[in-house]
């Protein structure tokens, strides 16, 4: 697989393996790149069909939800539709048995993501959600979490429901809306905690499929860096961010897996 690339792409990953392969401390951050090579739609797409005149103001922020909970709940049940049958890639099965592998090593591989689907743990992986749960809910009003039992579980997509209706909290009254952190409000606590620590402990800091742009996340790999961490980008677009040591200009379904390969051998 190495002959599909470039040789200096090739030499870039040999590089980059044998500086993980050193290393024991390894913090991942993953973002929407990563899903998009299994076909789920970036935030930054131009949404269609019924959605193309809606912007992330009228979909995606808690002033939207309040505005109309119908409409900013009837296009996440859309985007649910839209993720279920989506599938996890070989850069999710690569990341998983990277982990799986360092569990009898004596590496630490810890994987940060800042999107909501759950192709990570569907590959194998134990990794941390900075943006929220697609497939969770929590009342708007209270934040209980939401688990209506008279619905079909999104668990079993074979019967899932994706009914628009509103649903109600049966502590509060208040409306049901999905476990996402939306634009304007806080990370959980936990997983941010989970985040900046091993940002801040790691050796190198693998930054794959993001655009570097939505903090607080993007400024993860700035805070390995200060510590003294190598930091090593994943994408076909390289972003402009001077503090990458190594540049891997390719897709994470490509490059994951030769990596790994290379570490391996």
């Amino acid at each position: 697989m190495l002959a599909e690339l470039s040789p200096a792409l090739i030499a870039e990953v040999k590089l980059a393996a044998k500086l993980l392969a050193s290393k024991r401390r390894i913090c991942i951050l993953t973002g929407a790149g990563i899903s998009a090579e299994s076909g789920i739609p970036t935030f930054r797409d131009k949404q269609t069909g019924l959605w193309e005149n809606y912007g992330v103001e009228d979909l995606a922020t808690p002033e939207a939800f309040v505005r109309d909970p119908k409409l900013v709940w009837s296009w996440y049940q859309w985007r649910r539709q839209v993720v279920v049958d989506k599938a996890p890639n070989l850069a999710h099965h690569a990341l998983a048995e990277w982990q799986y592998h360092a569990q009898t090593s004596d590496q630490q591989v810890t994987l940060i993501t800042q999107n909501v689907d759950d192709l990570h743990e569907q590959a194998g992986s134990s990794v941390t959600h900075l943006h929220g749960h697609l497939w969770r809910n929590r009342c708007g009003q209270c934040e209980a979490p939401y688990q209506d039992q008279s619905r079909a579980s999104y668990d079993n997509q074979n019967a899932m429901s994706f009914d628009e209706a509103l649903l109600t909290c049966p502590h509060c009254d208040g409306y049901i809306r999905p476990d996402i952190v939306w634009f304007g409000e806080a990370l959980p606590v936990n997983e941010w905690q989970t985040a900046e620590a091993a940002a801040t402990n790691c050796e190198v800091f693998i930054s794959i499929g993001t655009s570097s742009l939505v903090y607080p996340a993007a400024g993860l790999a700035q805070l390995a860096k200060q510590n003294g961490a190598q930091v090593i980008e994943i994408n076909p677009d390289p972003t402009p961010n001077t503090i990458v040591d190594i540049t891997l200009a390719e897709k994470a379904g490509m490059i994951l897996p030769l990596l790994i390969q290379e570490m391996t051998a």
